[in-house]
């Protein structure tokens, strides 16, 4: 018996499984696949980095978007988990003030936004541009 699928696949945590690709519609995709409000919070941080970054490069790489200010050289990425959108900067050590969460990687920090979608919108936008003025990392 065929199933019929209707969108894409939700991963572990509601992370969609979006075909990797260069540009704005293929992390619009990814946006119009979020679950719930975590589709909301997306287009927020997308219309956010847009809106700082208009010449921002964008892609879809391991079913998440990305963000950079040259093809292939990154500054940002997010990713859905269960409970928050995980919002990863690749250099996030080196921004004042560091966001909030670190990680194994000792350059990486991460925002998460919880379920509410509150996050501090004014701090998020001064980060992505300082870190748009760091060098991308290459994925």
């Amino acid at each position: 018996m065929m199933v019929e699928t209707t969108g894409p696949v939700l991963l572990s945590g509601g992370n969609p499984q979006i075909p990797k690709g260069h540009g704005d519609a293929p992390v619009r995709a990814y946006i119009a696949a979020m679950p719930g409000w975590k589709q909301d919070v997306g287009r927020r941080l997308d219309e956010l980095i847009t809106a700082a970054l208009p010449g921002v490069c964008k892609a879809v790489k391991w079913n998440s978007p990305f963000y950079g200010m040259q093809q292939g050289l990154w500054f940002l990425s997010f990713h859905c988990m269960t409970r928050y959108i995980k919002v990863a900067f690749f250099r996030g050590a080196e921004l004042q003030p560091m966001p909030p969460v670190g990680s194994k990687q000792p350059l990486v920090r991460y925002l998460h936004v919880a379920g509410d979608g509150a996050f501090d919108e004014a701090q998020f936008t001064d980060w992505v541009g300082q870190a748009s003025r760091l060098p991308g990392e290459k994925m």
